[in-house]
């Protein structure tokens, strides 16, 4: 069985991901929404990722695979790999997989994602980490854009979910 692997992200206006680490605006509707696509999945995350999530605990009712070159690396309730190939192999057993971050991960994964589920925040933050501008790369097409609504401090935001041209 082939997993279908997707990435799921929140970005600002100009693709903008995180700063130091952390996202850069609040949205508990995309948190909801992230709870929404990955429960019940495996998710594929670098190590700074998990690291960001409250107490560095992987997340519940998720199979955590955690991508990183630190060979000393373990923490419980994550499975840990060290190369893109052991990533794959991790979640080749899956129906589904997502990718949730961070930058390095996303751009080693992105190319074997079939749908990338984005929240868009109509907004620009000071970042440090970029996602790919999937409005630019012609091998994706906008299937879905549903409306998100208004953040508590104003930003608005869309779902917009692209899928990859061919897959």
């Amino acid at each position: 069985m082939s997993c279908r692997l997707n990435a799921i992200v929140a970005v600002c206006d100009d693709w903008g991901i995180g700063l130091g680490g952390g996202m850069v605006v609040e949205n508990r509707d995309d948190m909801r929404h992230f709870v929404e696509c990955t429960t019940g999945h495996a998710v594929l995350m670098g190590r700074r990722t998990l690291e960001s999530f409250p107490g560095g605990r992987p997340l519940r009712n998720r199979r955590n695979v955690v991508l990183t070159r630190d060979a000393s690396f373990s923490r419980d309730g994550v499975e840990t790999v060290h190369t893109l190939e052991e990533a794959l192999e991790a979640v080749s057993g899956e129906e589904e997989a997502w990718v949730i971050g961070g930058g390095e991960v996303y751009r080693q994964l992105l190319p074997r994602c079939a749908r990338a589920v984005v929240t868009k925040n109509h907004c620009v933050r000071a970042v440090d980490t970029r996602f790919p501008n999937l409005d630019e790369d012609p091998s994706w097409t906008v299937e879905e854009v549903r409306a998100g609504g208004v953040t508590p401090e104003g930003v608005p935001f869309d779902f917009v979910t692209y899928v990859r041209t061919g897959a």
